[in-house]
C-alpha cells in the first residue's frame, strides 16, 4: 500500500454570504487579489471566488445573492474548522491591531507563540483567522518547518515546554552547518577578543 504524497495545499474553500462582503473581507481587509469568478459548477445559484493569499495559491469562496451574513462565531466542534492562519510579513503584524481597530474588528491582541506571533479574529461570517509573522527566517534553502523540526527536537531534548528564540537559533546554526560548506575544519563556537 502506498501514501497519497500531497505536495502543499491547492485551495481552501469556505462557504459565503453574498458577493461583496467576500470581495470587501478578502481584498478589502485583506489585501488578496480577487483574481478569477465563475458559477460554482456544481450549484448553479452560487458563484466562486478566487483570491490569491500571497504565495499564488488559492482562497475560494462559494457566495448566494440570497445569503445575508452572519457573525455568529462557527462552530468548534469535533471535526470543524477551528481556524485558518495567514503569513505576514512583520512590518505588517506590527500594524495588524491598529488596522484591526481602524475597523472596528475585536481581535485577540498580540500573542506570542513561542517561533511566532499571531493576532485572531473574526471574518464578518464568524470564522476565526489568524495573521502570523514568523521570528525567524531559515537559512538559504531551508524551510520554516525545517527549522520548526530541528527546534522541537532541541527542545525535546533539553526537556523544555515549548519552542523558545534560543532553540530557533540553535536549529538555524545546526541546518546552516548542514547545508552550507565550509573551508574551515573545525567549525565550533570560538572567541577570539
Amino acid at each position: 500500500m502506498k501514501k497519497l504524497q500531497t505536495q502543499g495545499v491547492h485551495h481552501i474553500t469556505l462557504m459565503g454570504a453574498d458577493r461583496q462582503t467576500s470581495i470587501d473581507f478578502w481584498e478589502g481587509v485583506l489585501g488578496m487579489p480577487f483574481v478569477f469568478e465563475q458559477p460554482n459548477l456544481d450549484v448553479p445559484e452560487q458563484n466562486h471566488l478566487y483570491f490569491d493569499p500571497g504565495d499564488g495559491r488559492l482562497i475560494t469562496v462559494f457566495t448566494n445573492e440570497n445569503n445575508e451574513p452572519d457573525p455568529t462565531p462557527n462552530p468548534e466542534g469535533i471535526g470543524n474548522l477551528h481556524h485558518i492562519a495567514f503569513s505576514v510579513s512583520r512590518a505588517t503584524y506590527t500594524q495588524v491591531a491598529k488596522r484591526l481597530d481602524e475597523r472596528g474588528i475585536p481581535h485577540s491582541g498580540e500573542k506570542d507563540r513561542g517561533f511566532m506571533d499571531s493576532i485572531y479574529f473574526r471574518d464578518p461570517l464568524g470564522q476565526l483567522y489568524e495573521l502570523a509573522s514568523y521570528k525567524f527566517e531559515p537559512p538559504a534553502g531551508v524551510t520554516h518547518t525545517e527549522v520548526l523540526l530541528e527546534a522541537h527536537k532541541i527542545r525535546v531534548a533539553q526537556n523544555a515546554y515549548n519552542i523558545t528564540d534560543e532553540h530557533l537559533a540553535d536549529a538555524i546554526e545546526h541546518l546552516t552547518e548542514w547545508t552550507t560548506e565550509s573551508l574551515s575544519e573545525d567549525r565550533s563556537p570560538k572567541h577570539p577578543y
